[in-house]
């Protein structure tokens, strides 16, 4: 019922807003977390997804820069949603979720942070791979953080992140 909803409550939002959208709607509905620490997406095409978590009261530790669980949803988002929008447009149920999670803080994120995945076309071909076979499978997907406010392209932090997809 959610996914018809989200699919239906997409295609009345304007193409720029949609996958900003897509991610405020599943931290609406399903992830409470994502929608508190507002993220944006601000780049999505077949390669790279950019997405943007600004430092806020609600996201700052008590250094002053982002909290380290904040960066984890960050690094969460920009890794997911490519498959994500794979999976919702092949309308097929598959379940989605991160079997492991790895992390390396570099700097303190001191502003809005963005968090780059370049692995969209690997991503492509790993849901159609999921999808066409019974079995779980997992792929590292990699994210890197920066705050280019403050430190322009040099990571604050780098992810790796196992995306595990089973089609159900």
């Amino acid at each position: 019922m959610i996914e018809a909803f989200t699919t239906n409550v997409l295609k009345i939002i304007p193409s720029s807003m949609r996958d900003t959208a897509l991610i405020r709607i599943l931290g609406f509905t399903k992830i409470p977390l994502l929608w508190f620490i507002s993220p944006v997406v601000t780049q999505m095409d077949n390669e790279k997804c950019i997405v943007k978590v600004p430092l806020k009261r609600k996201t700052k530790n008590h250094l002053g820069s982002m909290y380290f669980g904040v960066l984890a949803a960050g690094a969460d988002c920009a890794g997911g949603l490519f498959a994500m929008k794979h999976i919702l447009n092949s309308k097929q149920k598959v379940s989605l979720s991160f079997k492991e999670f790895n992390a390396k803080f570099l700097k303190r994120a001191e502003g809005d942070t963005y968090f780059t995945c370049t692995q969209g076309a690997e991503v492509e071909k790993f849901v159609q791979m999921v999808l066409s076979q019974d079995e779980r499978a997992e792929m590292p997907i990699e994210i890197v953080a920066t705050c280019p406010d403050k430190l322009g392209d040099e990571p604050v932090a780098t992810f790796t992140l196992v995306l595990s997809l089973k089609k159900q």
